[in-house]
């Protein structure tokens, strides 16, 4: 008897040191950093490529203004964009709703002129979700931080179509973000071309920019802004646009991390970073512009958020259809029930602006169209 109970024993351990070990091996497959090669970024292209352009989803009903750079997320069931609108002052923040993600509503405005002159952001708005659940085929979830909900902006005082010297502010709201209302927004930007610790590489203006909680604080810090700079050592104004970093522990309070760019294509324009998690690797979707003709996105891949691999082969999106044979840029990728949706500011030869989607499944086409263009003014 006493050897049954001693063989039952040694055969418990045994089962229990043999299970342990297997969740050790999977806890290590599955957190194991990858070797980012020709191999993985083949694969990465293979799950984000969007091959059918569905069309155009969101356009202006005239010609007097214009629509770019969307956002999506999910709540309660339903989808929601937050977009900006240009009429000739400068960007405005507006919110619309879809419950499947190809026909959208309008529903009002997020960020508003000031009427106030005095405000350093009296005439530029142009705001993106922060926070948000960044997994791939994941919730889309906006995330609370300080039970508030948060925007990064890029703002300016000048009129006119990005105009004049551009910084980064920082917006809130205790409100649900999925019903249209104003902001709240700190009283002062929170990055700007002209701070002390200026690189130079974003001496000159501030564009997009997009924040995501770094969890396994890789950077050392709570929170990790990607945004978009002009600049130069010799000639600011003149200079490339290219993607850096900056650092928060609060969202309030921000700091430059490094004195170089992440990513840098040396002319032109490499902007407007979208990062997602796929498995455990980090994806940033961006574009390109004048580095090579036109403008197109295109994708970056990381396993620290600091050092990114760029991607060689074919563009994400590019120029192909009437409603965007200027420009194709400026992504926001999903990926929800099995299809992938890359979101993207469609601009046409007239230089209409909307936003449309390529898909990963062929679902048609839309039925949505820019209006007529305006009547060239004929030269005397």
């Amino acid at each position: 008897m006493k050897q049954i109970k001693f063989e039952m024993k040694n055969r418990i351990q045994y089962l229990v040191i043999g299970i342990t070990a297997l969740l050790i091996a999977s806890c290590a497959t599955k957190f194991k950093k990858r070797e980012i090669n020709e191999a993985v970024m083949q694969e990465i292209y293979n799950e984000i490529k969007t091959p059918y352009k569905y069309g155009l989803v969101m356009v202006p009903t005239d010609n007097s203004y214009k629509m770019d750079c969307p956002s999506v997320f999910r709540k309660d069931g339903k989808w929601f964009m937050t977009y900006l609108i240009y009429d000739g002052r400068g960007y405005e923040t507006w919110l619309a709703e879809s419950d499947d993600l190809l026909h959208w509503k309008h529903l009002g405005k997020v960020m508003s002129f000031s009427e106030n002159e005095k405000h350093w952001d009296v005439n530029q708005k142009a705001g993106y979700i922060s926070l948000q659940d960044p997994t791939w085929g994941g919730s889309y979830e906006w995330e609370k931080y300080d039970d508030k909900y948060w925007m990064s902006y890029f703002g300016g005082d000048s009129k006119g179509y990005e105009a004049g010297v551009l910084s980064i502010g920082m917006a809130y709201t205790k409100e649900s973000p999925t019903k249209p209302h104003e902001f709240q927004r700190l009283e002062n930007p929170v990055l700007t071309p002209k701070d002390k610790d200026v690189s130079w590489w974003d001496n000159s203006t501030m564009y997009k920019n997009s924040v995501i909680r770094d969890k396994d604080k890789l950077t050392g810090h709570n929170f990790v802004m990607y945004y978009n700079a002009r600049g130069d050592s010799l000639k600011p104004q003149k200079g490339a646009e290219r993607i850096g970093m900056a650092v928060s522990d609060d969202m309030k309070t921000w700091k430059r991390f490094g004195k170089n760019p992440v990513l840098n294509n040396h002319k032109g324009i490499t902007g407007d970073a979208f990062i997602q998690r796929i498995n455990d690797t980090w994806v940033m979707f961006y574009f390109g512009a004048f580095w090579k003709p036109g403008a197109f996105n295109r994708f970056a891949v990381s396993n620290d958020l600091q050092n990114w691999t760029d991607w060689k082969g074919e563009d994400l999106i590019k120029s192909s259809e009437p409603y965007d044979d200027l420009f194709a840029h400026k992504s926001f990728v999903v990926k929800h029930n099995g299809v992938v949706y890359h979101f993207y500011c469609a601009v046409n030869k007239a230089e209409q602006r909307g936003i449309a989607v390529a898909t990963s499944k062929d679902l048609g086409k839309s039925e949505t169209n820019f209006v007529a263009p305006p009547e060239k003014v004929k030269k005397n």
